[in-house]
């Protein structure tokens, strides 16, 4: 243990820290035990002791828990004991993993006291032709102390092994180990606003896996014995109803996609196992609930029926899948799978455990980097590319109706369209709601600062589109600013851009990394229909631009026609990652950012300049939004 110092600050010191693994044709123990000073009261919550774990795997074993004060050792384990529950909290998230969970509250630990704790838990892959992977951290920010990281292994068990070169000057080898060693760990940071894979700091990696396409076979024959139907099987029944209702292979996927997405409800399930092994077709046929697994293996088993040929595909949904062909082969690195069917000749894929508007789909969607398809003759890692998007996530449409007059409230109509996850989750939201809940909630929130009042609220999933439809109609006050004279302005809704931030690291290891910014793509269109007194010549707006910093593009247009002025603002990702050197030459142009609001003007003596530079803008009501080809972005760029 590492004496502690006299001037350490912190709300704890950790006299020792241990994590060893160890790995076995039984599978992996885990030891983990510390001692820690607890050195301020907001380090008293240490003494929650909680412990985890799955019971096919083997129930963990607590070694010791003592407390040492004033000279003096107190057995934990003689005066409290572990409560064990069946811990089901994610009921809610639909989620049943069958996990144990011990939990013990350590009676009377103080300030100044010293806890020591050492167990040993255990992790078993169920699968057969067991193959063991995982990670060995240390935190980027550790209480001061000392700490131990190792992995040992039985023989002829040794893994391929992975370490990042912040852990290799600490590494020590032995026969059939190895081990790492830290005192008082300096903190890390990963480079700011670089991509994910440059978080991968103090880790080692370890895999039994010789390569991804090991994990691909691995888990190919699981997927295959699960989409195996039964002769009598009720799943061929539903094949034979949507071959005999449809004829065109995408719409007979569709049907059973939906079938799937519909009459199987969604529970995430884990027992025995099941975290990496499918349930069977027919199982989830059966019970009528599934995870992503089962989901999985029931539209397989539906597409072969149908005479589609289509694969299993492991991904990361979370976008943590960066940099994941840098990784050493570990089914952990994955957190769901879809199907990936050829149809005529397009690969399309199909999620069963999305809402029933999400059909087969040329693109995931999610935002994937890397995915596994799983394969007898096991496949590699593939790269998805990555394009700028062609239609925006999000459209924000708002119409504001002045022609009664500058004194008169005004008719809105606000539209969002949303596309994507966010527009899953909306459909997920309002499609369980009453047209007359909704309207009640918005005039419940809404009405405010804009809005007087609130006569209707439409929503609805246009699946053709893909998005979710947002429209609110009512009447608001429109804020006119007096700028004398008889002459008003107007900031309009969604008009401007606030500057980027700049582009800079300190310098150090990995400064030179590329600069990241997630995709996105968002517009903005407003239409103000223009008093009915005023005229064309008494009005003009701010200018328009087209400007790219830090690989997003910027795009503002306008255009006075039919008595309304239109306005369309555009933000796109053309370029998520940027080397160092554009981001130095855009740090220098950011002074010149215009981050002007979108005002219009309107001055009776005619002084003002004309709106827009001849561009084409379509207002909110005189064209489908819905469309792919929006002109949101700015034309040098592309639709």
């Amino acid at each position: 243990m590492l004496p502690v110092p006299e001037n350490v600050g912190g709300p704890l010191f950790m006299r020792r820290q241990d994590l060893q693994i160890h790995l076995s044709d039984q599978g992996q123990a885990q030891y983990f035990g510390y001692r820690m000073k607890i050195l301020q009261a907001s380090a008293l919550q240490a003494g929650n002791l909680s412990i985890a774990w799955n019971p096919d795997a083997g129930a963990p074993m607590v070694h010791e828990i003592k407390l040492f004060r004033d000279g003096q050792i107190v057995d934990v384990l003689q005066h409290a004991a572990f409560e064990i529950l069946r811990r089901e909290d994610q009921l809610e998230a639909a989620r049943l993993d069958g996990t144990l969970t011990a939990v013990l509250r350590v009676p009377d630990l103080r300030v100044g006291d010293e806890l020591e704790v050492d167990l040993t838990t255990f992790v078993k892959d169920a699968s057969p032709g067991q193959n063991e992977a995982g990670l060995l951290l240390l935190a980027p920010n550790p209480a001061p102390g000392r700490y131990h990281l190792g992995l040992s292994w039985d023989e002829n068990l040794k893994p391929n092994l992975k370490v990042t070169a912040d852990m290799t000057a600490a590494m020590v080898k032995g026969k059939r180990a190895i081990d790492f060693r830290f005192d008082n760990p300096a903190p890390l940071s990963p480079p700011n606003n670089a991509p994910m894979r440059y978080q991968w700091q103090r880790t080692v990696e370890y895999s039994e896996f010789a390569d991804w396409a090991a994990v691909s076979r691995h888990f190919a024959p699981l997927y295959v014995k699960a989409e195996t139907l039964s002769a009598d099987s009720p799943v061929k029944r539903e094949a034979s109803r949507i071959a005999a209702a449809q004829a065109r292979p995408l719409d007979r996927a569709s049907a059973a996609l939906k079938l799937v997405q519909q009459d199987v409800r969604y529970i995430y399930v884990g027992l025995n196992g099941g975290n990496l092994i499918p349930a069977s077709a027919d199982e989830t046929w059966q019970r009528r609930y599934g995870d992503c697994k089962g989901k999985t293996t029931l539209l397989l088993a539906l597409l072969a029926e149908l005479g589609i040929k289509a694969e299993a595909v492991l991904v990361n949904s979370k976008g943590a899948d960066d940099g994941l062909d840098q990784r050493l082969p570990n089914p952990q690195l994955f957190d769901h799978v879809l199907v990936r069917a050829d149809i005529d000749g397009t690969a399309y894929w199909l999620d069963g455990t999305l809402p029933p508007v999400a059909p087969p789909s040329t693109k995931p969607v999610y935002s994937l980097n890397w995915v596994l398809p799983l394969s007898s003759t096991g496949s590699g890692l593939e790269k998805l590319a990555w394009h700028p998007p062609i239609t925006p996530d999000e459209i924000n449409l708002f119409e504001i109706d002045a022609r009664a007059g500058f004194d008169k409230p005004a008719r809105i109509v606000s539209t969002e369209i949303v596309r994507g996850v966010k527009g899953l989750q909306q459909d997920m939201q309002f499609s369980s709601v009453t047209a007359g809940q909704l309207l009640d909630a918005f005039r419940q929130r809404a009405i405010g600062d804009v809005w007087q009042s609130i006569d209707d609220v439409q929503w609805h999933y246009d699946q053709k589109a893909g998005a979710s439809i947002l429209k609110i109609v009512g009447t608001g006050t429109v804020n006119w600013e007096d700028d004398g004279s008889g002459a008003k302005s107007l900031a309009l809704p969604g008009g401007g851009f606030s500057p980027p931030d700049r582009r800079v690291r300190a310098s150090g290891h990995n400064s030179d990394a590329p600069f990241y910014t997630k995709p996105e793509y968002s517009c903005s269109v407003t239409t103000v229909r223009l008093p009915s007194a005023t005229v064309a010549s008494q009005w003009s707006s701010k200018t328009g631009f087209d400007t790219r910093l830090f690989g997003r593009d910027y795009h503002r247009a306008w255009e006075l026609r039919d008595g309304s002025i239109r306005m369309i603002r555009g933000s796109r990702i053309e370029q998520p990652e940027i080397d160092v050197a554009i981001a130095e030459r855009d740090n220098g142009r950011i002074a010149a950012f215009d981050n002007s609001m979108g005002y219009i003007f309107y001055d009776p003596a005619n002084r003002r300049a004309a709106v827009g530079n001849g561009e084409t803008v379509p207002a909110t009501y005189d064209f489908d939004w819905t469309a792919n080809d929006v002109p949101c972005a700015s034309p040098s760029t592309g639709k």
